[in-house]
């Protein structure tokens, strides 16, 4: 699943026009351009992975601060964090096209930089198909189809490869935890959950309607799931277990039972996310179910 939508001034609908840019659909893909985009500004650290995925990457000119992967993002102008956009910095880079995330501030973001004539593509992959989507989309946009087209239809080979491996797999239920406190999980909406299907796994919470849960504890014990998937570096996946490893101490927090997953692989809508859900198929598959 992808959400998709483009933005236009409209101030700004004939330079709009001559870039190829028209409003589309939630869950639709523009068609390509009359003409690519050449200057792309991204605002948030899985788009810039996306971009370079689908070839763009010599189009970024400016990316957000948190967009470190490939090491080629991290030497592009900064203009700003998720919370707090350099509008000056940006215009200053004369993007043809912004590719934003269309959620909290960087909803607020992408109407400020539409408002001021900018094109603005905004993209919210929520599954392993909707990142192949994506980079598709990008590529359209770009003229860069030659390899983003390659590059969507390997990820999906991937993800159909490894979902086959597991698909007989009898099924596991985990609680993935993402932070600590407040407690918070993921719901069968959320990206991860995409991940937790291909190795026949579900979220003890996955019928519930938000999209990050925050279970009490005592929930968490009761609901006894067979595994921990701690979405976080290793020294505060350390400390989170530490919590779980007092009385009442819950089955998963004993090992082999837990897990620490690179929340920069298995958190972001990334070509890098199928790297983390290969990893936690293989412990998944490994690890006791019982």
């Amino acid at each position: 699943m992808l959400a998709v939508a483009v933005c236009l001034a409209a101030g700004a609908a004939r330079a709009a026009a001559d870039a190829g840019t028209a409003p589309v659909p939630a869950g639709a893909s523009p068609a390509a351009p009359a003409r690519p985009a050449m200057r792309i500004v991204s605002l948030a650290p899985n788009l810039t992975e996306l971009l370079f995925a689908a070839g763009a990457g010599a189009r970024v000119v400016g990316v957000d601060a948190s967009s470190d992967h490939p090491p080629a993002a991290r030497a592009l102008p900064r203009v700003g964090s998720s919370a707090t956009l350099d509008i000056e910095r940006i215009l200053a880079l004369r993007p043809d096209l912004i590719v934003a995330w269309p959620h909290g501030a960087a909803r607020r973001h992408a109407a400020q930089l539409h408002r001021l004539g900018i094109p603005v593509l905004t993209i919210d992959p929520r599954t392993i198909d909707g990142i192949a989507d994506a980079i598709e989309v990008l590529g359209r946009r770009a003229g860069t189809t030659a390899q983003a087209d390659p590059a969507a239809q390997a990820l999906r080979e991937r993800a159909r490869v490894l979902a086959a491996r597991f698909a007989a797999s009898a099924p596991v239920r985990v609680f993935v935890q993402i932070w600590d406190v407040p407690l918070m999980t993921i719901s069968d909406r959320h990206l991860m959950a995409d991940g937790l299907r291909v190795c026949a796994a579900r979220g003890i919470l996955g019928d519930d309607r938000a999209l990050t849960p925050a279970p009490s504890r005592e929930a968490v014990i009761a609901a006894d799931p067979a595994l921990l998937v701690m979405v976080a570096e290793d020294a505060q996946a350390a400390a989170w277990l530490r919590q779980w490893q007092r009385a009442p101490a819950p089955r998963f927090a004993a090992a082999p039972r837990h897990l620490a997953i690179d929340p920069d692989r298995f958190a972001r809508a990334s070509p890098r996310f199928l790297d983390a859900v290969e990893v936690l198929c293989r412990w998944i598959d490994a690890a006791p179910r019982r």
